[in-house]
C-alpha cells in the first residue's frame, strides 16, 4: 500500500509539472502577437544528399512550417542547407559573406565557441529569451543545461535536448551472422579474443575475395579511443586530451588503439588502399557502405529509422544473408578491465544566434522554438499524416510508415535535421517504446527486440556503472586550436595511414617520431592552453562514480 501511494504521488507530482509546463507555455504563446512587418529568418538544415528525398530546404515539411507557424505570426522561415559532411566550409562561407543564418547550430561544442569567439555570434539575454520560449528554457533548467550557455563569461548559447545522452539508442553495428556459423559461431563475438579469431576463420574460410573489414583514413579529429581508456583516468589528461576539435595522437590511449589497429592490418582485415580516399569527405564509410552492400565485409554501422536504405539494399543483394547485433566487449588485451563508451554531451544542438540578427528577428527565432517544443507540434513534424506516414499502434504510439516516399514523406530520420532545434533524437512512449520506434521496417528480420537487448546489456549497462562519460566542455575559447586544427588534422590523417601500415617491429619508433612532429606542430600548444584552462576551474569535471 505504502508503494502504490508513493507512485501515485510521483505521478501527480508528474502531472503537475507537466501541467504548469504546458500552463506557461501557453501564457507565453498567448501573449504573442503578429509583427507589423513580416520578419524573415534564416535556419540551417543538414543536406545529407539522399537519393529519393526532396530538397532540404524546400519541401513539404519546411512548408508546413512556413503554414502553421510563419503566417500566423508574420514571420518567413526559410532554410539554409548545410553539407552535413563539410559544415565548417559552409559556415565559414556564410561568415566571410555576412549572410550567417539567424540561427547558428551544431552538436560540436569547440565548433560554436570558435563561431562565437571570433564575433558571428551575439551576446544573448536569457531571461529574455525566457520570457519568449518559457517552454524550451524550462527544459534546459530541468536538463541541467545552464552551466553550458556561456564562453569567456558571456552568454551565447541555448541547448537543445539529448534524451538519455549517456546510452546512444539509435546507432548500432550490423554483423554477418551467417558467416559467424560458417566458420563455428552459433553467436556474436562477446569478447576482443572471439572477434579476432572469428576474423581471422573468415579470412581462413575465404568466405570474402577482399579484406572482410572497412577501414578509412579518418575524416575528422574525434579519436574514438574510450575503450582505451585507463581505469583510473587522470582527470588533467581528460581535460588536455579529450576532444572532437583535435586528434590526441601523442596520449597514450590513442598509442594503444593504433597499435591494435596495425597489428589487425598486419592480419589481413584491411585494405591495403584504405587510405587511398583521404581527400574526399566521407569517401571511407560510402565504400565501406558499398562493400557492406555487396556482401563483401563482416559489418557495418548506422543510425536507425523505420526506413533504413542501406539495411534494404543489402537484404536485395544478399537476400540469404543473415544479420545480427554487434555485442559491447571490453579491449582486453590492453590491461583494461570493462568497456567504455564516450557519452554524448548532455545537449543536443548547441544553438546560437547571427550577430547581424535583429531584435525582432531573435524574437521571431524564439517564437519558433518555443512553438517547435509544444508536444502537438513536435509529434506531427516527427510522425507526419496518420494514414499517410503512420498509423497508431495497439500500444497507442505512433508507428512510422518508413517506406513511403510519396507527398508528405517526412526528411531523413523522421525530419530530426529540423527537429534537432529542440531535441537531437525522437522520443515516444518509454526508452523501450523509442528504441522501436526507430527499428528499421520492411526487412526479411525484425531486430526491434534485439536493439533493445543489445542496449541493455550493451550502452546502458556501461552507462549504469559509470564508464560512459563525454568530453571536457571549456568556458573559454581555446585558441591554438582554432590556429593548429586544420593542419593537425592533416598530420593525423597522414600520421594514422604510416602506423597503421607500418612493419609491427617498428611501430613504437615511429610513434614516438610523429608524436614529436605532431607536439611541434601545434598539439603542445593546445594541451597546454587546455591544462591551464583546466587548473583555472574553466572545464566541466569527469563524472564521479
Amino acid at each position: 500500500m505504502k508503494r502504490i501511494v508513493s507512485l501515485v504521488l510521483a505521478l501527480m507530482m508528474v502531472l503537475s509539472m507537466a501541467a504548469v509546463a504546458n500552463a506557461e507555455a501557453a501564457t507565453g504563446m498567448a501573449a504573442w502577437a503578429p509583427f507589423e512587418e513580416t520578419v524573415t529568418i534564416t535556419v540551417p538544415v543538414y543536406d545529407r544528399s539522399k537519393a529519393g528525398y526532396p530538397a532540404v530546404d524546400d519541401n513539404y515539411w519546411t512548408q508546413w512550417i512556413q503554414k502553421e507557424f510563419g503566417d500566423k505570426w508574420n514571420i518567413d522561415v526559410n532554410y539554409v542547407a548545410i553539407p552535413r559532411g563539410d559544415v565548417m566550409t559552409k559556415y565559414s562561407m556564410l561568415i566571410a559573406s555576412k549572410d550567417t543564418p539567424t540561427i547558428m547550430m551544431e552538436y560540436d561544442y569547440p565548433k560554436v565557441a570558435q563561431w562565437a569567439t571570433d564575433g558571428a555570434m551575439q551576446v544573448i539575454d536569457l531571461e529574455k529569451f525566457a520570457a519568449v520560449a518559457p517552454t524550451y528554457y524550462g527544459k534546459m533548467v530541468e536538463n541541467n543545461q545552464l552551466g553550458y550557455t556561456d564562453i569567456n563569461g558571456e552568454t551565447f548559447f541555448v541547448l537543445s535536448e539529448r534524451p538519455y545522452y549517456n546510452t546512444n539508442y539509435t546507432y548500432f553495428t550490423f554483423v554477418r551472422m551467417d558467416w559467424l556459423r560458417a566458420v563455428g559461431y552459433d553467436h556474436v563475438p562477446a569478447s576482443y579474443e572471439e572477434h579476432k579469431d572469428a576474423i581471422n576463420k573468415i579470412i581462413e574460410a575465404g568466405l570474402t575475395d577482399q579484406a572482410p573489414l572497412g577501414l578509412g583514413i579518418p575524416s575528422a579529429a574525434y579519436v574514438a579511443n574510450f575503450a582505451y581508456h585507463d581505469a583510473d583516468l587522470v582527470e588533467a589528461e581528460w581535460a588536455q586530451h579529450c576532444s572532437l576539435g583535435t586528434a590526441s595522437m601523442t596520449w597514450e590511449p590513442t598509442k594503444r588503439l593504433l597499435k591494435r589497429t596495425n597489428a589487425e592490418y598486419n592480419m589481413g582485415w584491411y585494405s591495403s588502399e584504405f587510405d587511398l580516399d583521404k581527400n574526399t569527405a566521407g569517401a571511407a564509410a560510402d565504400q565501406m557502405q558499398t562493400d557492406f552492400i555487396n556482401g563483401k565485409i563482416y559489418q557495418y554501422g548506422g543510425y536507425m529509422a523505420a526506413n533504413v536504405d542501406w539495411l534494404k539494399a543489402f537484404y536485395e543483394n544478399n537476400p540469404n544473408a543473415e544479420l545480427a547485433i554487434a555485442s559491447a566487449y571490453a579491449v582486453e588485451e590492453e590491461g583494461v578491465a570493462t568497456a567504455r563508451n564516450r557519452a554524448d554531451n548532455p545537449f543536443g544542438m548547441i544553438v546560437g544566434f547571427s550577430s547581424y540578427a535583429t531584435e525582432d528577428q531573435l524574437k521571431a527565432a524564439w517564437m519558433l522554438m518555443e512553438w517547435m517544443i509544444q508536444p502537438e507540434n513536435l509529434f506531427v513534424l516527427e510522425n507526419g499524416i496518420e494514414g499517410t506516414t503512420y498509423v497508431m499502434g495497439e500500444n497507442g504510439l505512433p508507428v512510422v510508415d518508413g517506406a513511403y516516399m510519396g507527398d508528405g514523406m517526412l526528411n531523413h530520420n523522421m525530419n530530426i535535421d529540423m527537429t534537432c532545434l529542440v531535441h537531437a533524437s525522437k522520443v515516444v512512449g518509454t526508452i523501450e517504446d523509442s528504441i522501436k520506434s526507430v527499428a528499421p521496417q520492411g526487412l526479411p528480420q525484425d531486430f526491434a527486440q534485439a536493439m533493445i537487448d543489445s542496449w541493455t546489456t550493451g550502452t546502458k549497462a556501461i552507462a549504469d556503472r559509470g564508464d560512459a562519460y563525454s568530453d571536457p566542455i571549456f568556458a573559454v575559447a581555446i585558441e591554438s586550436e582554432a590556429e593548429y586544427t586544420a593542419t593537425l588534422l592533416s598530420l593525423w590523417q597522414e600520421y594514422y595511414a604510416k602506423l597503421v601500415k607500418c612493419d609491427p617491429a617498428e611501430f613504437d619508433a615511429l610513434y614516438a617520431e610523429l608524436s614529436q612532429e605532431y607536439l611541434d606542430a601545434g598539439y603542445q600548444e593546445i594541451i597546454d592552453e587546455r591544462l591551464e584552462a583546466y587548473n583555472n576551474g574553466q572545464t566541466t569535471k569527469l563524472p564521479k562514480k
